[in-house]
């Protein structure tokens, strides 16, 4: 089965899902900038013509994605412990009537991030995060 074609059935099976109930694992590093988090684009695996033209997009692509405040308390929380809802529930506890609609927000942020190779969403992600700590608390090179 094609890299393609498994891609697409994960998406189909995830249409159906109820993200509020899935627990992201953040699958990218990042550095914290004050309140706001700024994440890393992790760079695609390169193997065959299709991630060839995948790898020369995320060349393109801006390298750093900077999140508003709302973004960056929620990629905080998304460690695999919460389900997108309880973490919908911290944001809407922390920014209040400015956060609706929450859950929809929310919903759409972590499919773009998931797209993006920033989460993954077990089980049915297989890669594991990889690197998913802040720079900010790496320990330096040996």
């Amino acid at each position: 089965m094609s890299t393609l074609v498994a891609r697409r059935q994960v998406e189909e099976t995830l249409a159906g899902v109820n993200l509020l109930e899935l627990a992201p694992v953040r699958a990218a590093r990042w550095e914290e900038r004050g309140d706001r988090v700024v994440l890393i684009r992790p760079r695609p695996d390169v193997r065959g013509l299709r991630s060839a033209l995948e790898w020369l997009g995320g060349q393109l692509a801006p390298r750093r994605l900077r999140l508003d405040p709302m973004g960056s308390l929620a990629w905080r929380r998304l460690d695999g412990s919460a389900s997108v809802a309880r973490v919908a529930a911290a944001v809407r506890e922390r920014f209040g009537a400015a956060s609706e609609p929450t859950e929809e927000r929310l919903g759409q942020l972590v499919r773009l991030l998931r797209r993006d190779g920033f989460v993954v969403l077990p089980p049915w992600d297989p890669r594991p995060p990889a690197e998913a700590t802040p720079l900010s608390h790496r320990p330096p090179p040996a």
